[in-house]
């Protein structure tokens, strides 16, 4: 019988990253963290505010991200256990900024709740829409790291 989260002790490369779990969960995290960062960087900056932190966390990890996909796809970490401890560890990692991002930019929108005009609610819409897609990428990165985690205890 064929099962979708690979071999045990087993780390994928090429095309099979995106046939086994956690790998499977690369793109997902590209997406809503590229929907994070766009949505972000599509707001009026009101000062004081944690929309910086938010978006230098969202792209730190859709680059680090797309890198550590592309050292999968490329076969350059040679499933080695190290490699397998290295993927939970950035992605607990992850799991954090994302979080303590997450939490921020919910409060903010808990803080400005009645907007100034236009311009304002527009912002605070936008900023409601990256808080949820926020926390999806926190979700998104935390199933992956646990998946990840019992990948690594397989070796």
């Amino acid at each position: 019988m064929a099962s979708n989260t690979g071999q045990m002790g087993y780390l994928p490369s090429g095309g099979a990253i995106f046939c086994t779990i956690p790998d499977i969960f690369y793109l997902p995290e590209l997406i809503f963290g590229g929907l994070v960062w766009c949505l972000i960087a599509s707001t009026y900056i009101i000062p004081y505010n944690p929309q910086a932190y938010v978006i230098t966390v969202s792209l730190f990890c859709f680059v680090v991200t797309f890198l550590w996909m592309m050292i999968f796809a490329c076969g350059a970490h040679r499933n080695r256990s190290s490699w397998a401890g290295a993927d939970v560890a950035y992605h607990a990692f992850a799991t954090l900024l994302y979080l303590s991002a997450s939490v921020l930019i919910a409060y903010w929108c808990i803080l400005y709740r009645d907007g100034n005009g236009d311009m304002g609610i527009t912002s605070y819409k936008l900023d409601i829409a990256a808080s949820v897609f926020c926390f999806v990428s926190t979700l998104v990165y935390f199933i992956h790291t646990i998946f990840s985690a019992i990948r690594w205890k397989s070796f």
